[in-house]
């Protein structure tokens, strides 16, 4: 037998905003970009603890106060700066690349290309 959670105020306004396609839309693509950015920042953990690295000492070798390294290792909700991902990376021995999400042929990359360098 499932147990009914009551819902709260704020599960009841949510709930009713999600009905709504532009809100629910917008809502989804923000909670992708934050997603993302969480599980990146798993992944650095992740390295970190296999290295044998303590926070202590990354936050050292990258110049960064060991609270500040503690908080964002361990928060919910991470929001670190392209510098200190780079200089977490380059601590770790690692390097941020890009990879495209899907293969692109050969024709919409060049294409990709001339128009970004037509705008340059």
């Amino acid at each position: 037998m499932k147990s009914k959670v009551a819902k709260h105020g704020f599960d009841r306004y949510f709930s009713k905003r999600m009905k709504d396609r532009g809100f629910a839309a917008a809502y989804k693509q923000a909670r992708q970009r934050i997603d993302s950015v969480d599980g990146f920042m798993r992944s650095l953990e992740e390295v970190r603890a296999a290295a044998g690295v303590s926070k202590a000492k990354l936050a050292q070798l990258t110049g960064t106060q060991p609270a500040a390294m503690r908080r964002l290792l361990t928060t919910e909700a991470p929001n670190p700066t392209l510098s200190t991902v780079m200089s977490i990376l380059k601590s770790l021995g690692y390097a941020l690349a890009l990879v495209p999400k899907r293969p692109k042929t050969k024709a919409s990359q060049e294409s990709r290309v001339a128009a970004h360098a037509s705008t340059a």
